[in-house]
């Protein structure tokens, strides 16, 4: 009954996303690297985009625990995660040392300082989680952290690639 009820559930969020891509915004990396927010792309497969701030302590604590599982998830699903701080400007040099200290293994982390991805997405609060189908399309939002809810978003990943 569990599993019905999620699988309804995928179906009725996925037609509610489906039609949302991701806006183009230019956003930088830690690294000083533009990028363009909707080229963000996975050869196919689902990436995870989790907003956060180097201030709030469930967005850490969400990272952290998705950090621990990353590799086996990678392995399984193929997925990426791109982390996106929307700390403001004169505290982004707190971002690369938060994320280095807590041995962050994600492959993109982006800096959104003046909030123009926040704002363009409807973001109200944070920790804020989108997953991304293989064709670009939001298919799953969530805001807030509760220990344990990132087995929600792997469990999403999993039903995208099976499809």
């Amino acid at each position: 009954m569990k599993k019905l009820f999620f699988a309804l559930f995928l179906m009725v969020a996925g037609t509610l996303a489906a039609s949302a891509q991701l806006p183009a915004v230019t956003l930088k990396t830690i690294d000083g690297k533009t990028v363009k927010t909707d080229t963000l792309h996975n050869d196919g497969k689902p990436i995870i985009i989790d907003f956060f701030a180097t201030w709030c302590k469930p967005c850490n604590r969400e990272l952290s625990a998705i950090a621990e599982v990353y590799e086996e998830w990678q392995e399984e699903t193929g997925v990426k995660l791109v982390a996106i701080s929307i700390d403001q400007a004169q505290n982004v040099h707190k971002v690369a040392p938060l994320v280095s200290e807590n041995e962050w293994p994600f492959e993109t982390i982006l800096l959104d300082p003046n909030g123009e991805l926040k704002r363009a997405l409807g973001i109200q609060m944070i920790p804020y989680t989108l997953i991304v189908d293989g064709q670009g399309k939001i298919v799953y939002k969530h805001n807030g952290y509760t220990d344990g809810a990132e087995e929600e978003l792997i469990e999403v990943v999993r039903e995208l690639v099976k499809k």
